[in-house]
């Protein structure tokens, strides 16, 4: 699989960032606290859970959404697969590990 081109890694990074720093007071705390995470590993870069979710479900990212839940770091990956079919892939942030893969259609 080929790594994901450096302009489409920016726009997904720039949207994930927008939608923690966007809407009510607490997402721009939900964005410091994933900032801080990453800072001191306790979840990892974007770039190794894109990697570890289109290994699991090859295709393109068409959206990422990063949730502290229950006491640790979960990312909510939509991926268009390579047959067409719209899959959802929950990764744990911290250890890679794939949690969970559903078809949306």
């Amino acid at each position: 699989m080929s790594p994901l081109p450096p302009r489409r890694a920016l726009v997904l990074a720039l949207g994930l960032l927008a939608a923690l720093a966007g809407g009510p007071v607490h997402a721009s705390e939900d964005a410091d606290r994933a900032r801080r995470a990453l800072e001191s590993g306790e979840i990892r870069p974007l770039d190794a859970v894109l990697a570890a979710a289109r290994a699991a479900v090859p295709g393109d990212v068409v959206s990422v959404d990063l949730k502290h839940d229950d006491g640790r770091w979960l990312y909510k990956l939509r991926i268009l697969g390579t047959d067409g079919k719209r899959r959802t892939v929950k990764v744990d942030a911290g250890s890679l590990k794939i949690l969970d893969e559903d078809d949306d259609d």
